[in-house]
């Protein structure tokens, strides 16, 4: 009986560690959408980090895992807010590489914050993000440009 106590605790603890976390583009983003990003104009290693072809291959199977899943289940526009919060990171992260984003969802309604490296990846986010099935709308008010230090 013990054991079971342990594993059934054990679960809901991880379960809700891993509930809690917040989807972010890189390890130095904000951890929330309202959050500011610290050295913001640091994007080199972000941006290495990214484009490696390791995590590409990473953030595609991640997608790919979570559309497989929603397949099995039915409904491809009806998804948690934690999948479709780590499908959109995963597809900024993928196109986005210098940015530094956290990526918060509920019922459909992706709220994005960071900042990125100039206006041209700033207009790109809405429209990537939109691409993910179940996203109904896009809220940006919290990104910001800001240029890379030289």
């Amino acid at each position: 009986m013990k054991k079971l106590a342990t594993l059934v605790l054990g679960g809901i603890l991880l379960f809700g560690s891993a509930a809690c976390d917040t989807a972010k583009t890189s390890s130095d983003a904000p951890d929330s959408v309202t959050g500011s990003v610290e050295e913001a104009s640091k994007v080199e290693e972000t941006k290495e980090d990214a484009q490696s072809e390791i995590r590409q291959d990473q953030l595609n199977s991640d997608i790919r895992a979570r559309e497989q899943r929603n397949d099995i289940v039915g409904d491809q526009t009806d998804r948690t807010d934690s999948d479709l919060a780590s499908e959109v990171r995963s597809k900024l992260e993928a196109n986005i590489p210098r940015a530094k984003l956290v990526v918060e969802a509920e019922d459909g309604v992706v709220s994005i914050g960071g900042t990125v490296p100039d206006q041209k990846e700033y207009g790109t986010i809405k429209p990537l993000a939109k691409e993910i099935l179940g996203v109904k709308s896009v809220k940006m008010e919290n990104v910001k440009v800001v240029p890379p230090a030289n």
